[in-house]
């Protein structure tokens, strides 16, 4: 199918945008799509789907690039620590640390690819993903009433990683919001509120690194269009760009406990989502 630069740019600005502020692009994808027609980018472009996440991926490497190198360069250690005595040390820097919470938090995901289908299978429900998006708002709105915390990486649990990890696992359903339910599932476990927002983003990491992993394959096989590669790269900075400051958004206003607009806004549109379905059916 067809794609104009315009939809590029389109789909550069949702992916970006819809990735880290907490209302579920997935679940916005699978809303315009129905009612609006939009382009099916993971059925008709399945490369620019894979570099529209790399963009997003960008965008948080960007924003963190001192964790990120940080945490590269300890994970490296830590494996070598491993197999070196020497390299041990008595009280690993918080880096390290932070790789290991990551992998951890991550670990979760594993339980939802044996119902990978299923997942799938919900993104054509308009009626779930309108519900879905009413939860999520109940969920920014609470995260608002929470106090902020005062776990940082020195003293975060093993439990709070995997616990924030299962909130990342449920929230691949269309219409729950990752950056939502991660954000409020640390500050529930006590994390102080900044660290719980840069944590929700560093595990975002090797979730979209996963996903992109297992979908290059796939579009590999499929066929790329190189005559689409200029559109292709557009929509990807338009990606990465968006998602910078969609970060940059999402840091300010969880810092002052902000997320209320948000909390309407999915309100208002998981509304509007099943009332459509019902009267368009």
């Amino acid at each position: 199918m067809h794609l104009s630069y315009f939809m590029a740019i389109f789909l550069g600005l949702v992916q970006g945008i819809a990735e880290f502020l907490p209302i579920s692009s997935s679940g916005h994808l699978s809303l315009l799509q129905h009612f609006f027609g939009v382009q099916n980018v993971e059925n008709d472009h399945l490369f620019f789907s894979v570099l529209l996440h790399l963009g997003t991926l960008i965008s948080v490497c960007i924003v963190y690039r001192k964790d990120v190198v940080d945490m590269i360069r300890e994970f490296c250690l830590g494996v070598g620590a491993l197999f070196l005595p020497k390299l041990r040390e008595k009280n690993p820097p918080p880096a390290r640390r932070l790789v290991l919470m990551v992998i951890l938090g991550t670990l979760p995901l594993l339980v939802i690819l044996p119902i990978k289908g299923v997942v799938e299978a919900l993104y054509t429900n308009t009626v779930f993903i309108g519900f879905a998006l009413i939860v999520t708002g109940f969920i920014l709105y609470l995260s608002d009433q929470l106090a902020t915390g005062r776990k940082t990486i020195r003293n975060m649990t093993v439990k709070d990683a995997l616990l924030i990890g299962c909130g990342q696992a449920v929230a691949v359903v269309p219409g729950l919001s990752r950056s939502g339910a991660t954000i409020a599932s640390g500050m529930t476990c006590g994390l102080e509120r900044n660290f719980a927002v840069r944590f929700s983003f560093l595990l975002s990491l090797p979730a979209i690194l996963g996903a992109n992993i297992l979908s290059l394959s796939d579009a590999v096989k499929a066929g790329i269009d190189v005559s689409m590669l200029p559109k292709y790269i557009i929509g990807t900075v338009v990606a990465a760009v968006a998602g910078y400051f969609a970060i940059r958004l999402v840091k300010e206003l969880a810092q002052k406990g902000k997320f209320g607009g948000f909390a309407w806004y999915c309100w208002g549109v998981g509304i509007l989502a099943i009332v459509a379905t019902f009267v368009f059916q």
